[in-house]
């Protein structure tokens, strides 16, 4: 498995949609996307942070490790 992406859980607990996170944010909806579909090969710290500042979260509340 790997890394899990939980960022879909997140935003629906704090009840922001894609587009609304991604203007906050200032990404493109279409690269948020990638990110809450867990498709990303990678993600930039600056990016997990405005993330996790908008969301009131910690990295590790949208991004877990699962043993294979």
């Amino acid at each position: 498995m790997g890394i899990v992406v939980k960022l879909a859980t997140v935003m629906a607990k704090r009840k922001i949609t894609l587009g609304e996170l991604a203007e906050r944010i200032n990404i493109t909806p279409a690269n948020l996307s990638i990110l809450k579909t867990g498709k990303a090969k990678a993600i930039r710290f600056s990016t997990l942070e405005a993330i996790c500042h908008e969301l009131r979260c910690q990295p590790g509340d949208i991004l877990e490790y699962e043993d294979k």
